[in-house]
């Protein structure tokens, strides 16, 4: 320990280094008055100022005083009244126009009335406590679309940027999460809309208390808007709400605790001024708590290390460990940013040591800050940004670095107060460019971010004893947060894994035996390589839950996509014409894609690190080299594209690939090591493996398929055709601890199924013993009497919904479900109807005690609805029944009670039915009755409420091609009849009243097409008397499967 890290934890740390929960707090019942009283005394405590605030005129007259006290300026009414009116609550300006002031335009131009200037901070980000602290409550807008009350509001200078929600104790935390999106829909905007200037929200009941971004709950509300028949669970939802947690990421649960620390004035303003990023896309992101630690101590390191004159040295450094997944690349920016703005820090070089990680850092450096990363394919494009001193932040590859230092060995540069960030730092910190850059480079502070380290168990460089750990390459560990940590906070996801038996033992075979058996020979076996192809087909759609429906980014998607990692360029090439061979024989439609490049060894090295691919494909074999052409022509002719295996052309093919597998066009993808670091796809989530893996290249490779993207997704799913099972524990005790396997690890279907006894002695009740207990209270057909039966059939069903969502990646679940699919329907109908009622119910203004209580799982049933494809289908059955079955017609009837997206269109379908007679074609007559229909409707409202013909019919086109109705903004004006502008009330109802019918006409006709409306194909149902009488959506063959090769073809 060096003798100055004393200094590197100060006691203005944004994140407390060690936290101890105060443990005197009260066990008796506290009511959410009671929570609030005692929650505003501790601010006051704190040193905020408590005001009796509770309306708009108090709000910006006090916003005025403390503008005031702020810039030491006395404004005269006209100054006030303009600067009011259109610096700060400009009509024109919305919640990112708000949000932007604060991050990045926070100095705004005072025109004074003898005509000159004036710059007025809106917050003083450069001496963080010269910003006052009040706080509110309990303030209340009378003009919106509901009267609404707002709980605890923080100001800083008298604008509100931090606001709190608070429920009792023992109320669901998500109802308080919940409550937000619903004053972001009746109220934040109205009057001067000052609410729209929130940055952060805090939730808590007591209990459980999380914070996020304001444009994480309006990217929640945007896509909400978009449409009901889309699953609203994206990565602006519920799930990207984070704890709070000190230095050792001990999370600070509680209120007291979290009011103590992250609402001392300190690390609030530090986190509003300094840990707030805003990306290019307009969403900000509000950061961890491990990831301002890293920062700061990154910061700090670079301070202590300068100030005793350590530059150069292995004391100027250090290294994170920040598991993959964790946001490292976010991390890592804002120290770049913050180090740029230290005036004897010179540049920042983040160097990436894979080819192909260099265009996904760049994109999301970039996104970040549009043109903070200079990005360059060339040595003199480098070279210029070196030699440019506006050029503050680099983004490189080492491979680029180090050619720089050989073209140039007594550059100007390497005598520049450099700071030098490298990525996924347990790779690049053993070769010789590693080497070549510390030794030139003479004024530098050297950094390395990994989520695998080297540690002296795993480290395996012989050639260089004093190169083997990456402490003794970098320097002190800084700051840790393992996949443990990750899992705990919810910000990964754990994993599911198949171990798939590929070798069949013969009577009186030992384990050892089949060990031995398990060569290159047999595992590349035509027969082996058949059956794991049939058996990736057989259980595909069930692995990557092709069945369940989410939206992406406006986008209606069923399901996640795949990666198969293999031994060998070969076997990549085995594998992928035996896929493509059975995918036609099997008449399924998946698309397969496969990239590949040269390597020094295609299977993993001894410390388990995947050697890297760049982009050199001119070193490949002929036969290699001619088969990558082949599939990239396949490629090419899928998606109408013109890339190559040449230079530059392969690099493209490359960016274009990992964007189509990110937007889930691509099905299936082979890779050997390539895309296994390093690549974040949300819409993964299974990795097929037939690769011998272990410590950091099978953690890196199974974190492919953990990011965070949707309740549908609760783990990324790993299936084995090699026995992995020991490599497996042995890296996550390596990269967790010795007992992480059971928090990295699901469970077995035994204790999904069953039930099991958690870690605290508890019973959990399993699938089995649920679907009992939901069968005996609630029996199908029966009314559920009463509120309190209700509530307790609500949290029944949103348990064995959870449970369904991950059993139903089990092969064994099927056969198993014990319900039907029709039964489940009707669970889900009555479920759906509970749903509509309380909401229904609130929307009128009436008191929802129940919703208090408990939280719908309508993301979880969204997933497992039926599609217009589904009815029409049943339409058709009915049809060739000559419409005389009524037994479909129930069918028909259930599935659109269980959808919330096809209730809506319950009307049109059924009007169509009773169209049918035996000339009818079912899918072509669907398709005209639909038109006709929504040109009558369409014509009608237009009429009805004389709206402009020609602009609304626009509009109406461009709602169903974004996938939402836009209610702000020119083009909803432009469709309205005349009316006058500032006729009050009226007009904003008459509005409100046309604004409300559009959205019934977009939900009664949006996604009402079926989903292959657009080809020309025409879509034929051929059913016979032979289908299963519930014609469920989904057919996976569930039994064990074993592939067995006879021992005497090895």
């Amino acid at each position: 320990m060096s003798k100055y890290n004393v200094v590197v934890e100060t006691s203005n740390s944004t994140v407390v280094a060690e936290y101890e929960p105060l443990k005197k707090k009260s066990d008796s019942y506290q009511s959410e008055a009671a929570l609030e009283k005692e929650f505003i005394k501790m601010l006051t405590e704190q040193g905020y100022d408590y005001l009796e605030i509770h309306e708009q005129d108090a709000l910006v007259t006090n916003l005025r005083k403390q503008l005031e006290l702020l810039n030491d300026y006395k404004f005269s009414e006209s100054e006030w009244k303009r600067f009011f009116n259109n610096n700060i609550a400009n009509n024109n300006d919305g919640i990112v126009e708000k949000i932007r002031k604060i991050q990045e335009d926070h100095i705004q131009v005072l025109k004074k009335d003898d005509g000159t200037s004036k710059n007025i901070y809106l917050i003083d980000k450069k001496n963080i406590h010269n910003n006052r602290l009040q706080v509110i409550n309990q303030y209340v807008e009378n003009n919106g679309n509901y009267d609404n009350r707002y709980d605890v509001t923080i100001l800083v200078n008298g604008i509100p940027l931090v606001h709190v929600e608070l429920k009792r104790r023992g109320v669901a935390l998500k109802e308080a999460f919940n409550q937000i999106n619903r004053y972001q829909r009746d109220s934040f905007w109205i009057g001067s809309g000052l609410y729209e200037y929130i940055q952060i929200f805090v939730i808590s009941n007591g209990t459980n208390t999380k914070y996020y971004s304001n444009t994480t709950r309006e990217s929640h509300i945007k896509e909400q808007s978009q449409t009901r028949n889309k699953s609203k669970k994206t990565s602006n939802s519920f799930e990207f709400t984070s704890y709070w947690a000190d230095a050792n990421n001990k999370v600070i649960n509680d209120l007291v605790d979290f009011t103590r620390t992250f609402l001392s004035k300190h690390t609030i303003l530090n986190i509003l001024t300094k840990y707030c990023v805003f990306t290019s896309e307009k969403l900000l992101l509000a950061m961890r708590p491990y990831q301002i630690v890293a920062t700061e101590r990154i910061l700090n390191k670079i301070e202590v290390s300068t100030n005793y004159k350590k530059m150069g040295t292995i004391d100027a450094g250090g290294y994170i460990w920040h598991t993959t997944g964790s946001g490292k690349t976010l991390t890592s920016f804002k120290t770049a940013q913050l180090a740029t703005n230290l005036e004897y820090i010179d540049k920042v070089l983040f160097v990436v040591d894979r080819k192909d990680l260099d265009y996904q850092t760049m994109k999301e450096y970039d996104r970040f800050e549009k043109g903070a990363a200079n990005g360059n394919r060339s040595t003199k494009v480098l070279q210029k940004q070196l030699e440019d001193t506006t050029s503050r932040i680099i983004v490189t590859t080492i491979q680029k670095l180090s050619e720089f230092v050989k073209r140039n060995p007594s550059h100007p540069v390497f005598q520049k107060h450099l700071v030098l960030i490298f990525d996924e730092c347990h790779r690049s910190q053993f070769g010789d460019m590693h080497k070549m850059i510390v030794k030139n480079f003479k004024n530098y502070h050297l950094f390395g971010f990994t989520g695998t380290p080297i540690f002296a168990k795993n480290a395996t460089n012989k050639s260089n004893p004093d190169f083997c750990t990456t402490e003794q390459v970098f320097g002190d560990k800084l700051h840790t947060y393992t996949i443990v940590d990750a899992i705990n906070d919810g910000n990964v996801l754990p994993f599911r894994i198949d171990y798939i038996n590929t070798i069949k033992k013969k009577e009186g075979m030992t384990d050892k035996e089949v060990q031995a058996i398990n060569t290159e020979e047999a595992l590349s076996s035509h027969e082996r390589v058949s059956n794991v192809v049939s058996y990736i087909i057989e259980h595909f759609d069930q692995k990557t839950k092709r069945n369940s429906f989410y939206d992406l980014k406006g986008q209606r998607l069923n399901g996640f996509n795949s990666m198969f990692a293999v031994a060998s360029i070969p076997m990549a090439k085995k594998y992928y014409l035996e896929l493509k061979k059975q995918l036609e024989e099997k008449h399924k439609d998946l698309t397969i894609a496969t990239i590949y490049s040269f390597a020094a060894n295609e299977e993993d090295t001894t410390e388990g690190i995947l050697d890297d691919e760049g982009f050199e494909t001119e070193l490949l074999d002929q036969s290699s080299r001619e088969f990558l052409d082949f599939a990239i022509d396949e490629y090419n002719k899928k998606f109408k594209t013109n890339f190559s295996s040449e230079g530059n052309g392969f690099q493209d093919y490359y960016k274009d690939l990992a964007d189509r597998v990110k937007r889930r066009e691509v099905d299936l993808l082979i890779v050997v090591n390539m895309f296994l670091t390093g690549f974040d796809a949300t819409t993964l989530n299974t990795l097929w493996v037939d690769k011998n893996l272990k410590q950091h290249g099978l953690i890196q490779a199974y974190s492919r398929t953990n990011r965070i993207l949707n309740s549908v997704k609760s783990y990324g799913n790993i299936v084995c055709f090699r026995n992995l099972q020991e490599q497996t524990n042995d890296a996550i005790a390596l990269f967790g601890d010795k007992d992480a396997s059971g928090i990295v690890l699901l469970k077995s279907y035994e204790d999904y199924y069953y039930g099991y006894e958690d870690e605290k002695g508890k019973k959990q009740k399993g699938y089995e013993e649920r679907i009992a207990e939901l069968l005996q209270k609630y029996p199908l057909g029966e009314q559920i009497v009463g509120e309190q039966a209700q509530k307790d059939f609500i949290v029944s069903m949103g348990n064995i919904l959870r449970l369904k969502n991950i059993l139903s990646s089990f092969d064994r679940f099927e056969g198993n479900e014990i319900l039907s699919e029709r039964d489940f329907q009707d669970y889900i109908g009555t479920y759906t109807d509970l749903y509509e009622e309380f909401k229904s119910r609130k929307d009128n203004g009436e008191v929802e005690s129940i919703k208090d209580d408990v939280v719908f799982e309508m993301e979880l049933v969204k997933q497992v609805e039926v599609n217009i494809d589904y009815i029409l289908m049943l339409v058709a059955k009915y049809h060739q029944s000559n419409c005389t079955d009524k037994e479909i017609l129930g069918s028909i009837d259930k599935a659109i009670k269980s959808s919330l997206a096809l209730r809506s269109k319950k009307e049109l379908i059924e009007t169509f039915i009773s169209k049918i007679n035996t000339n009818t074609d079912v899918m072509n007559d669907w398709t005209k009755f639909v038109k006709e229909q929504e040109e009558i409707d369409l014509k009608n409202l237009i009429e009805e409420e004389n709206l402009n013909d020609e602009e609304t019919r626009k509009f109406i086109d461009n709602a169903f091609r974004d996938g939402q109705v836009k209610t702000t903004g020119t083009d909803i004006e432009k469709i309205l009849p005349p009316m006058r502008r500032f006729g009050g009330g009226n007009r904003t109802e008459r509005k409100e009243s046309i604004i409300e019918k559009i959205k019934k006409f977009f939900e009664k006709y949006f996604g009402i097409w079926n989903s292959d409306n657009n080809s020309e194909d025409k879509i034929v149902y051929d059913i016979t008397e032979n289908d299963t009488e519930s014609l469920a959506m989904v057919a996976e063959k569930g039994e064990e499967y074993k592939i067995s090769i006879d021992r005497k073809e090895i």
